[in-house]
């Protein structure tokens, strides 16, 4: 009898993709191993199900490979729908949500409530470990009343909005620490008692300034920061974007999250980037791969 011939080798076309990519993520691993990455949760990525699955899963493995992401959430979309059936409608003034008493209840109840619970069961599902937590929680961050400018009257009253008087990362560095994953809504308390609405993207900023995160990761539901003709504009810098707001290519609710970005960038975050929470793994593709998809915002 002759010697055992080996079975032919049956390429997989799917399994050396899959392999290569594995290897292109190794450098960023590497990397970015032990570093803060702070991420903005919004949009679409909040609302369909294939998306909400495929963010959780990033999110988790970013935390098993040695990175630790922080979560910051959003819920402009469900507060719309509670406000909708209580027979009020959303306001907004330069993107910010004008917050009576009672639409303070209702974001209240639906982010520190609903959206938040329900993003800390995904990222537990998907096999993190996750932890929910407002402002409030900690007293970790402290608000007080924003007034937008005004060129009519000096300024305009949007209500409980607030704006960041000052965080206390201990709470977040104990749960990283711990090897839980922080996800964080976006409600303050003033040193009057009362809470305050903060939008989002002003916490997410604020919070990767604090805890000197390596990345601020945007998710949005546009390819990032476009120009007029609605190419993808990237590689900025600070510069550039004063250029952008300047010149009325970035308004509406973009300036929030332009306005953030460029304060993380100036105070320590080494880079941010807006991106598109419509991709599937948007967040893996930007953090672990040459690609991206989004706009990149440099410090310098």
């Amino acid at each position: 009898m002759g010697e055992p011939v080996n079975a032919p080798f049956i390429h997989n076309p799917q399994a050396a993709e899959k392999a290569r990519v594995l290897a292109e993520a190794l450098p960023y691993i590497q990397r970015f191993h032990g570093k803060t990455i702070v991420v903005k949760y919004g949009g679409n990525a909040m609302i369909e199900e294939e998306l909400k699955q495929s963010f959780a899963h990033d999110v988790t493995l970013l935390k098993l490979v040695g990175m630790n992401p922080v979560v910051v959430h959003g819920g402009g979309p469900q507060i719309e729908q509670l406000l909708a059936k209580l027979g009020k409608k959303g306001e907004f003034i330069q993107g910010m949500r004008v917050t009576d008493a009672e639409t303070m209840d209702v974001v209240e109840m639906v982010l520190g409530g609903q959206v938040n619970k329900e993003v800390v069961e995904l990222i537990n599902q998907a096999g993190g470990k996750a932890v929910g937590l407002t402002g409030q929680d900690g007293a970790f961050i402290r608000a007080r009343k924003m007034l937008l400018p005004s060129k009519e009257n000096g300024h305009v009253d949007l209500g409980q909005v607030g704006e960041i008087e000052s965080i206390d990362p201990a709470v977040i560095q104990a749960l990283e620490a711990g090897g839980f994953i922080p996800v964080v809504a976006p409600i303050g308390t003033g040193a009057d008692g009362m809470t305050y609405n903060i939008n989002a993207d002003l916490v997410a900023g604020k919070l990767a300034e604090i805890l000197q995160a390596e990345k601020l990761v945007v998710l949005t539901n546009t390819p990032g920061v476009l120009d007029k003709q609605g190419k993808l504009l990237t590689g900025l810098t600070p510069k550039k974007i004063d250029d952008l707001v300047h010149k009325g290519v970035v308004s509406g609710g973009m300036l929030p999250k332009i306005g953030s970005a460029l304060d993380a960038a100036r105070n320590g975050v080494k880079s941010v980037h807006i991106i598109d929470g419509r991709v599937p793994h948007a967040l893996l593709l930007e953090v672990l791969t040459d690609q991206g998809v989004g706009t990149l915002i440099r410090s310098k």
